[in-house]
């Protein structure tokens, strides 16, 4: 059976061997809506498709206009065995009841580290941030180190962004980018952190100094979302 569920994934999840991650652009607030929906009731009247996918989980873009998906999944080839021969059928159903959906690509990634939540916190997200981290070509490889760096920026000041609960670095499988599913207490919270000088994320320490500069760095794209819909076995 597949069930709906409010519960966020657990993206340290040692049995996720390949994490999915696309957009879909649908264009207004009511059509993301609609758009959830019609995910929920395509995939609830189905049975969940194969033990290798862990959850699914759907979010909202606070620009009112994109969704983004994310499926764990133990192995990319499992993904591509339920593309085979069950993923069409989701997709027409899905685009006969809101057409005209514009899917934006489909990425392959590796969860590296997390920052993980710590022990007996109670937070329940309020907002999801993806941040996309674009390195040029040469410094693929180094794509773990500048990571490692990142996280000890972070432990380096843990009272300066006391609204983050975790963040979550996946190694995009193309070579080309970091993914970081960063999740927050509010939305309020991540503007604070963000909006004072001084300490914290980004703050003027030769660590994170060391990030901003990192050798093949190319800049980062922030998009923040809702957790609007999950479905597990």
């Amino acid at each position: 059976m597949t069930r709906r569920t409010e519960i966020h994934p657990d993206l340290t999840d040692p049995r996720v061997g390949s994490s999915l991650f696309s957009h879909w652009r649908v264009g207004t607030a009511l059509r993301q809506r609609q758009t959830v929906e019609a995910i929920a009731d395509t995939w609830r009247r189905r049975p969940w498709p194969t033990g290798d996918l862990l959850g699914y989980h759907v979010y909202a873009g606070h620009d009112t206009a994109t969704l983004m998906h994310y499926s764990q999944w133990t192995s990319e080839q499992a993904f591509e065995a339920f593309a085979r021969t069950r993923r069409q059928e989701r997709v027409d159903e899905i685009d006969t009841a809101v057409p005209d959906i514009e899917r934006l690509g489909l990425g392959r990634y590796r969860h590296y580290r997390s920052r993980e939540r710590v022990a007996g916190d109670p937070r329940v997200p309020g907002l999801v941030v993806a941040v996309r981290i674009d390195f040029a070509p040469e410094a693929a490889g180094r794509r773990s180190d500048w990571i490692d760096t990142v996280l000890l920026a972070l432990a380096d000041d843990p009272v300066g962004h006391a609204g983050l609960i975790s963040a979550n670095f996946h190694l995009s499988g193309d070579g080309t980018h970091v993914l970081n599913y960063a999740e927050w207490e509010s939305a309020e919270a991540y503007d604070k952190t963000f909006a004072a000088p001084g300490e914290g994320i980004g703050s003027p320490t030769e660590l994170w100094e060391r990030v901003r500069t990192y050798p093949g760095f190319e800049g980062s794209t922030i998009s923040r979302y809702d957790h609007v819909l999950g479905l597990v076995p």
